[in-house]
Parts: structure tokens; C-alpha cells; sequence
């Protein structure tokens, strides 16, 4: 997820759609410099190592500006150690097992998460995840690949 560091300092690498130089997801995100609330969302719910893991995941992940579009104070509220389940349950509804790549969807495709439920994949007329439109699909990294989304996905919850 997930999400992908409060307190450290994001470098601006590059990221390269062919996999050049790969990096694992917590890095390639972390290297992006775009993902810092998502990273430090990560951190928060102990899911780094997985996200380092073997693996493959595919990760629909939110930038900074689409946890900006959270209503204020709800970033703030799941992080805080008390709410580290539901923090879970969200970063690891945008997180599907395997690698699946732009090609491998269909408009209407249902997508089984890590965190249990569905997302409902649209393609027509642009790439969606439930509500979210993919702003960059395929980046790849070493244990997995990255669709940049432009909102926070929520689980039923």
C-alpha cells in the first residue's frame, strides 16, 4: 500500500516505466518524492517490511494529493497508534496480490485486495479503481508494480 516517512528525507529519483534499476515498492515510492503520506502511512501500520517483501504486489498508490482530498484531520487520525487497525484495513485495500500490469485489465474486472474485499476496476472511458482514476500506470519495481491513483480508496468497512 497499499500503501509508501515522517522524518525522512525524500530523494528525487527518477522512476523508469521499464523497470530500469529497479527498487523495491516502499523505495520506488519513497524515491518519487510524491508518496511522503503514504510512506509515513505505511511506517505507521508496520507494513514496510512487507511492502519490501518478496512479493509480487500490485499497489494502487495515492499521492500526496489525494490524501489532501481526505477531510481534514483524517490522515492525522489514522496514524495515531490507536487506529493502526483501520489504518491497515485501508492501505491494504489498495494492495492486490501479484503483478498485474495496465494490460492484464478489463473495464468491469473485479480485483480481490490483501485486506479481504474487492475493487472494481474500470477501463472505459479511463482506468479507475472504484472511484480513483490512475494517473500512471506500470511503474515497475523489484517485487512488484505501482498504478499512481488520484484518490484514497476506501474498503466497505
Amino acid at each position: 500500500m497499499a500503501a509508501v516517512v515522517a522524518g525522512t528525507a525524500l530523494v528525487s529519483t527518477p522512476i523508469y516505466a521499464d523497470g530500469h534499476g529497479k527498487m523495491d515498492i516502499v523505495d520506488t515510492a519513497v524515491g518519487a518524492g510524491s508518496f511522503g503520506t503514504l510512506v509515513a502511512a505505511v511506517q505507521a501500520a508496520g507494513l514496510v517490511d512487507t511492502l519490501k517483501g518478496e512479493g509480487p504486489f500490485t499497489v494502487f498508490a495515492p499521492t500526496d494529493e489525494a490524501f489532501a482530498k481526505l477531510p481534514a484531520g483524517t490522515v492525522e487520525d489514522l496514524l495515531k497508534p490507536e487506529n493502526k487497525d483501520t489504518l491497515t484495513a485501508i492501505l491494504t485495500y489498495h494492495v492486490v496480490p501479484g503483478k498485474v500490469m495496465s494490460g492484464d485489465l478489463s473495464d468491469g474486472m473485479m480485483a480481490e485486495t490483501v485486506q479481504g474485499s474487492q475493487v472494481t476496476i474500470k477501463t472505459d472511458p479511463a482506468v479507475m479503481v472504484d472511484e480513483a482514476a490512475v494517473t500512471q500506470a506500470d511503474i515497475e519495481a523489484s517485487n512488484g508494480v505501482i498504478h499512481v491513483i488520484d484518490s484514497v480508496i476506501m474498503p466497505k468497512m
